[in-house]
């Protein structure tokens, strides 16, 4: 009950569900890695980005001890999320299917839209998981995808606005706009970061959903059933890690996350 929940993503983009689960479950204990010496992942082989997952959620168990792991990574979730359940023996959750899930519920008119990185979409995760959540609601749905490459890059870079990240995302959004989609599924965690733009380009009709905060309430759910969650009186730590440029991962991560991010360390791979 009193380990850790861990937490990894390719950089930045996975503290969209380390401050949905913090804000949510304050009283637990965290630790975050963020692979950024080897990010982006959207655009690496599903092989690769499948080992990448492996040694990251083995690090979390073996060295860090957590209780859980939150897979905050829509890549490595499609490159393999059923073999890390197999490898380990502690809860894993991922972020696609509260996600899809969410997207369904919020849909009006049924033509959900999901925005992810090209190895995201080209694996099809969404579709199938959209699909499931259809079925399991009744519901219709004609669901439009777009891979948009360079938008994780912008978060990265710290760079949120401006004409530049304008122009990208009206080019990558516009099969959308055409489509006129209801509601839109942030299929990254890096994309709430340019969620401003992204609503700017999209129109205030179509309904952004982002999966941090339905991740959040399936893991709480989850490990109150397992009865492995801390009593809330409690005050939980917060650990923060990176495979790259650690000032770097601080100082990006900060601005991005907020004051709980006031150091960071190296994690060895």
């Amino acid at each position: 009950m009193d380990q850790p929940i861990g937490i990894f993503d390719s950089g930045f983009g996975g503290l969209t569900v380390a401050r949905a689960l913090i804000d949510l479950l304050p009283a637990e204990d965290y630790v975050y890695i963020g692979d950024t010496g080897r990010y982006p992942y959207g655009s690496k082989p599903l092989d690769d980005v499948r080992g990448y997952a492996s040694e990251l959620a083995h690090s979390l168990v073996d060295d860090f001890n957590v209780k859980a792991i939150v897979v905050a990574c829509n890549t490595a979730t499609a490159a393999g999320l059923d073999d890390l359940r197999d490898e380990l023996d502690v809860p894993i959750f991922d972020v696609v299917t509260p996600g899809a899930s969410a997207v369904v519920r919020a849909s009006r008119a049924g033509r959900v839209g999901v925005i992810g990185t090209v190895g995201t979409i080209s694996s099809g995760a969404y579709v199938q998981a959209v699909e499931r959540a259809s079925r399991q609601t009744d519901v219709g749905i004609e669901l439009s995808s777009a891979a948009c490459p360079g938008f994780v890059e912008f978060v990265e870079r710290g760079q949120l606005s401006g004409d530049e990240v304008m122009v990208l995302v009206e080019r990558l959004l516009a099969p959308l706009t055409e489509a006129k989609v209801d509601t839109l599924l942030l299929g990254c965690t890096h994309y709430p970061f340019l969620a401003r733009t992204i609503g700017e380009v999209m129109g205030p009709d179509v309904v952004l959903v982002s999966s941090a905060d339905e991740t959040a309430f399936e893991v709480s759910e989850r490990l109150r059933e397992l009865l492995l969650l801390r009593k809330p009186s409690e005050v939980g730590t917060r650990r923060f890690l990176s495979s790259g440029d650690v000032d770097t991962f601080r100082d990006l991560g900060s601005a991005l996350f907020g004051a709980d991010l006031v150091a960071a360390e190296h994690w060895e791979r």
